[in-house]
């Protein structure tokens, strides 16, 4: 039997231990800067002189279909999310629409990968922050780092929200001053800097110098900078009316997120000539640097070092209710649902931090070999939860339309057409992955990992018989 489709005013989807619900402490303003700051991290800033090299300007092209299917996602999850708010968001989805199974997978799924993602971007942040104080061990950086952000995240959800408003902000802010002066550079109204016409976009081998093969692998380097934006579904289940915010921080970041991505890859490849970029240097820097901005270098580390703690801090409070609704659901230890006085899931972030204190040592032991290793299971992963939140859309939305049309209060357009199309793209994306060399291994630790999950909800299923 289906699980009923009602919508309540936050989560756990099972009654928790006394006094242990999750609060309702987030503010509208907290979700919209969310779902911008959410995908506006380090793969955007350092990242997108990988695709430059790659595509050339048309790596444009390659983060317009990104960004298409990243947004047809993020409208999905809205709507559902509006519907019936949840902290295990697309995993509580699954788990409606396909069955226990599948809201098992899907929710392990996100948890490994993002306690992964902390560790990762914790040594990331640790190892800038080193660079700039040589005489503390970058371990120690590392330790005191995760051990704030962990305690931050079990005093309340409103520590959370204000950490990550401010911080979201500060990325808006950087990329909103990029742009205004990269649209001034365009137009010659910056001193010392003549405008570029269209000589970067159509000179040098043409708009598509690599050919139309290379917007393919483009979308392959960058498609991946745009995870993250499931978050703010999960934390519009902890806010005080759930639809109204989730509806308003979605519709808001839509248009927002398209503008601050393609807005500065398109002054980027129009100032900086393709062949420049540097895979692995920021092209923002190498801009900047060319406009004759004093200390580019220095300014962008230390936003790429906010977007690191910031992506950190969001992951680590979108692992610890994954983990706690998994818990709610029987899916995971009941010692998960374990919540502070007011309302923060203290068991769930504790175990969810609890990698990151691991990779600090393995890091430390095994420099820059452990977790790049650790990494290759992300690649796929996040295609395959964007697959699940398309499966539990196509069903919930004509269940919703049968039996409870009042709940659907954000509509997406174009359904199920929309919806179908995700779907194949996804697939698409995951089918050229494993034609490419590169993701390739990604692609098969990934998918390694969704095999052994799916083989351990069957044993669950055959043991619950």
């Amino acid at each position: 039997m289906p699980a009923p489709l009602t919508q309540t005013p936050r989560t756990p989807a099972a009654p928790a231990p006394a006094d242990g619900e999750l609060a309702g402490a987030l503010r509208p303003r907290h979700l919209t800067m969310l779902a911008l700051g959410g995908v506006i991290g380090a793969g955007l800033f350092v990242g997108s002189g990988t695709g430059l090299r790659i595509a050339g300007p048309a790596i444009i092209l390659s983060y317009a279909l990104a960004a298409a299917l990243a947004l047809l996602v993020m409208r999905m999850l809205g709507e559902m999310a509006a519907a019936m708010p949840a902290s295990g968001s697309f995993s509580v989805y699954a788990d409606r629409a396909l069955g226990r199974w599948a809201g098992f997978t899907a929710g392990w799924l996100y948890w490994a990968v993002t306690v992964i993602a902390i560790a990762i971007e914790l040594i990331a942040a640790a190892t800038i922050l080193h660079q700039w104080m040589p005489a503390v061990p970058q371990w120690a950086i590392a330790l005191v780092a995760l051990a704030v952000f962990t305690q931050s995240n079990m005093l309340s959800v409103s520590s959370f929200g204000e950490a990550e408003f401010w911080f979201a902000g500060i990325k808006v802010a950087a990329i909103i001053a990029f742009l205004a002066l990269g649209v001034a550079a365009v137009c010659g109204a910056v001193p010392g800097v003549d405008p570029p016409g269209m000589d970067n976009l159509t000179g040098r081998g043409g708009f598509l110098p690599q050919g139309w093969d290379s917007v393919v692998a483009g979308l392959l380097t960058v498609v991946f900078a745009f995870g993250g934006m499931e978050v703010v579904t999960m934390a519009a289940a902890e806010s005080g009316d759930p639809a109204r915010s989730v509806t308003k921080a979605v519709s808001s970041a839509i248009w927002r997120i398209s503008l601050f991505y393609l807005g500065s890859m398109a002054v980027i490849v129009t100032l900086l000539p393709w062949d420049a970029a540097t895979p692995g240097r920021s092209p923002y820097v190498a801009v900047l640097d060319r406009l004759g901005i004093p200390g580019a270098g220095r300014l962008i580390e230390v936003v790429v070092l906010i977007a690191l703690l910031s992506a950190m801090n969001a992951n680590l409070y979108g692992a610890s209710r994954m983990a706690h609704s998994l818990a709610a659901r029987g899916e995971a230890p009941k010692v998960l649902l374990r919540t502070s006085a007011r309302g923060a899931p203290r068991a769930a972030v504790a175990a969810s931090a609890a990698f990151g204190f691991v990779a600090i040592a393995l890091d430390h032991r095994w420099p820059e070999r452990i977790l790049p290793f650790l990494a290759k299971a992300m690649g796929g992963s996040m295609l395959y939860m964007w697959l699940a939140v398309a499966a539990a859309h196509l069903v919930l939305r004509r269940r919703l339309e049968r039996d409870s049309p009042h709940l659907l209060v954000v509509r997406m357009r174009g359904f199920p057409y929309l919806s179908w199309l995700a779907a194949a793209g996804i697939v698409a994306v995951l089918v050229l992955m494993a034609f490419d060399p590169q993701a390739r291994a990604q692609l098969g630790w990934s998918t390694l990992l969704v095999v052994v999950l799916l083989a351990a909800a069957g044993v669950r299923a055959l043991r619950a018989r």
